[in-house]
């Protein structure tokens, strides 16, 4: 599992560093140093604006979620839903490796879409990596504060 949270930089060519914690994973949990990066999903701001980080999904992983967007059966998505889905998530991925050294090229219209410019943070998220800019994992954040819930039943029973 992808857990704990990392800052480090991108360089202006679209060079970062996989945390090697992650690249552990990666080759211990999942036998395969390959991943795909894409865009993350959207997250709706309260004044509606979305910010987008990027995700890392292990190779296999990834395989498997194409697999079930094929044709989107039992997963409760219109057909609008289902090709937004395919567009945000699918379309822009790349298959990647990180370098000997960990780098990773971020390509360009990623790098753009998710704001990347010079610090930013690799989030662990259980079974994938998100990539965010500082600024809007801080916008992130705090939506996350006002989203959270209190009070839950849910949390109760996750001991929280």
């Amino acid at each position: 599992m992808f857990r704990g949270k990392f800052e480090t930089t991108i360089d202006a060519k679209g060079r970062t560093s996989l945390p090697a914690k992650f690249r552990e994973v990666l080759a211990e949990t999942y036998g395969d140093d390959r991943f795909f990066l894409t865009r993350s999903n959207p997250v709706r701001l309260a004044d509606g604006a979305v910010s987008y980080g990027l995700s890392i999904y292990p190779h296999k992983d990834f395989l498997a979620l194409e697999e079930k967007l094929k044709t989107g059966t039992g997963l409760g998505l219109s057909s609008a839903e289902l090709a937004a889905v395919k567009r945000t998530i699918l379309v822009p991925a790349v298959e990647c490796t990180a370098d000997k050294l960990g780098r990773v090229l971020v390509p360009n219209d990623l790098r753009r879409g998710a704001f990347l410019e010079r610090e930013i943070l690799f989030v662990g998220m259980l079974n994938k990596v998100e990539i965010w800019s500082q600024a809007e994992w801080e916008k992130v954040s705090r939506q996350d504060e006002e989203n959270f819930p209190t009070d839950s039943a849910a949390l109760a029973e996750l001991g929280l």
